[in-house]
């Protein structure tokens, strides 16, 4: 009798439970608000973390989230990752029609198993299971539910209330209990926006928060976007205790546990890189030669085992193989370093071409990346230990203007990687232009790149003729019909940090005809074809990340039937966004032609953008001006 009312107790509170949820199976029953703009919406998250000791805790996750379009389909999360020190107890994923109705149910087995990893890494301990469902209509909705065990406690969960643009939040709840005796701390940023409510130090909740659309030039959707970060004061990364009660706890525990010891190299490596460096004067001269042996020796593939993918490979082992993930490889050039009296600062970093930093107020397992600092009197130097190609101290577009954790044998330090001025940033642009009186160009150009626009051509030299082309006519130069290639010829100088591209084109029929006049657009290689986006209400801040110069000069050799009959006045504008100039002047059948534009990098209010708007129309339209020929007969 006891058995079967606990059975009718048992499947009453499961009914009870289940009809306080049915709602949320049920897509009509979602506010029209949260539908705009939305590609899914999350109609319920919870998450629960139970701190259990320094090197345990279980997280539980209850989510039902509502899919409109294929584009939703991203946003699911039905995944979970694993290794040996993450073990899953529960997953279950049950599927839902439009009118709440269950069409499907996958078990834990059922779950497609594969590698965490990308296919460039060489090998990995982390694995995924995630959910691979093809839906049958628009819309669906998905329950999905998890239970796992995690004995390493280096990365506690975030919470994100709304998770990106295009979706939006019905109800997300995130809770942390500890019984660890272990401290703990979190940092929230913009709840206070978003009305986020706390129902104590580590229990918050989220109601109702509206799809955000991303905007042309909008900042990291981090910094504005509610979030919430937490770390344990102590914690276990696969079986090495660690202290963070700040970065220079942080740095210690990764010096002395994981950097520390794996630094040896063989003798004859020693003595190789001594007589290399015997006849060099400085430090820098001395590690400009050990950045290139490492270059010519070494190749990059990810590893990611050991301690949490955090601690490389020894370098005696890096120099055997004679490859190593970033870890491994900025490990080993310190070890090289260090046998010349080089100091030298292992770092973590965000590497990307956005602009993301290590938070400096907020110790932690952060970044993605390894690179090498190199104190230089009162500033640093940084090498980029993945590349083949790159030349000494050079980091733009990828690791430059940040915050990033150097780790010393005193602790961890946040200090700002390079940032490359808009003078640095330069591309010039050289051409000896010849247009015949039918319309035709023949021109050869001269293209020099520095700073951040180094890297973005640099790297045309080592693809196929074909993709050379291919490079110029379809990415370049896309505003221009009819271009043919005649030579091309690249000259990096890895010294000077100086990409030079020489070469020559011809563009039948550039210029139109307008009756017995001919009209010729004189900025033929570098006009500005984007149109940032119009918004009636702009609702996101905007930021120029990196700044650039542009120098643009040419020599236009007229042929002598045609005279000018109208040429443009000089343009100059400035203003906080940067500044324009632009003149033209003819001697003799030579015209020439001069523009100078700059861009400033900065943070700026969303008031602020139809000015910015403005003034890239404005240059817009100055580029596509015209002269106007005719014939002297």
């Amino acid at each position: 009798m006891n058995k079967i009312i606990l059975l009718v107790l048992s499947s009453l509170i499961y009914t009870q439970i289940a009809a306080q949820d049915e709602h949320l199976f049920q897509v009509n029953s979602i506010p029209l608000e949260l539908r705009i703009k939305s590609n899914a919406v999350v109609r319920f998250n919870n998450v629960h973390i139970e701190v259990l000791a320094y090197n345990k805790f279980v997280f539980t996750n209850k989510r039902i989230i509502t899919v409109f379009n294929k584009e939703g389909d991203y946003k699911i999360g039905a995944y979970q990752h694993y290794d040996e020190n993450i073990n899953i107890l529960d997953l279950e994923v049950r599927v839902y029609n439009s009118h709440g109705k269950e069409i499907k149910k996958i078990k834990k087995n059922d779950f497609k198993d594969v590698s965490a990893v990308p296919g460039g890494t060489l090998y990995s301990d982390s694995r995924v299971k995630y959910l691979d469902y093809t839906p049958i209509n628009y819309p669906y909705t998905i329950l999905f539910e998890t239970k796992v065990v995690y004995h390493s406690t280096a990365f506690i969960p975030s919470w994100r209330p709304i998770e990106g643009f295009y979706i939006s939040t019905e109800n997300a709840e995130y809770k942390i209990s500890n019984s660890s005796g272990i401290p703990i701390k979190i940092k929230t940023s913009n709840f206070e926006d978003f009305n986020i409510e706390k129902l104590s130090d580590f229990h918050f909740k989220a109601n109702h928060l509206k799809s955000i659309e991303p905007e042309a030039f909008s900042p990291d959707f981090k910094t504005f976007a509610p979030y919430l970060k937490a770390a344990l004061t102590e914690f276990d990364m696969e079986g090495v205790k660690g202290v963070n009660n700040d970065w220079v706890d942080f740095g210690l525990w990764m010096n002395n546990s994981l950097i520390n010891g794996t630094q040896e190299l063989p003798q004859h490596v020693k003595n190789t890189i001594k007589q290399l460096t015997a006849t060099a004067n400085t430090d820098m001269e001395k590690a400009k030669i050990v950045y290139e042996y490492m270059q010519n020796k070494t190749r990059y593939i990810s590893v990611q085992v050991g301690i949490g993918g955090w601690k490389p490979m020894d370098a005696q082992d890096v120099d055997r193989l004679a490859y190593g993930d970033c870890k491994a490889l900025t490990n080993y050039t310190q070890a090289l370093l260090k046998e010349v009296g080089v100091a030298s600062y292992y770092t973590i970093i965000y590497g990307d071409n956005k602009l993301l930093d290590i938070d400096k107020d907020f110790s932690a397992t952060q970044g993605n990346h390894a690179i090498l600092c190199l104190p230089n009197n009162e500033d640093y130097v940084w090498l980029e230990c993945t590349s083949k190609t790159s030349p000494f101290g050079y980091t733009a577009n990828f690791t430059d203007d940040r915050d990033a954790l150097i780790i010393t044998p005193e602790g961890g330090k946040i200090v700002r990687t390079k940032i490359y001025s808009a003078e640095e940033n330069l591309q010039e642009i050289d051409a000896n232009i010849f247009l015949d009186e039918t319309g035709n160009i023949l021109a050869d150009i001269k293209i020099q790149s520095k700073g951040s626009q180094y890297g973005d051509h640099e790297g045309i030299q080592n693809t196929t003729l074909k993709e050379q082309e291919l490079y110029y006519k379809d990415d370049f130069w896309d505003d221009l019909n009819n271009l043919e290639i005649l030579n091309m010829s690249f000259n990096n100088n890895k010294d000077s940090i100086v990409f030079t591209e020489d070469v020559k084109v011809k563009i039948p029929k550039y210029s139109s005809k307008a009756g017995d006049r001919l009209l010729f657009q004189p900025n033929v290689f570098n006009k500005l074809t984007m149109t940032p986006t119009r918004y009636t209400h702009r609702k996101l801040p905007f930021v120029i990340e990196r700044g650039f110069t542009d120098i643009d000069t040419y020599q236009i050799n007229i042929s002598n039937i045609l005279k000018v009959e109208a040429i443009m006045e000089p343009v100059s504008i400035q203003n906080k966004f940067g500044s324009y100039t632009l003149s033209i002047t003819e001697v003799n059948n030579i015209i020439t032609y001069k523009r100078e534009l700059i861009l400033n990098k900065g943070s700026y209010t969303k008031e602020d953008y139809q000015e910015f708007r403005d003034f890239c129309l404005s240059i817009k339209k100055h580029d596509n001006s015209k002269i106007v020929f005719n014939s002297k007969t």
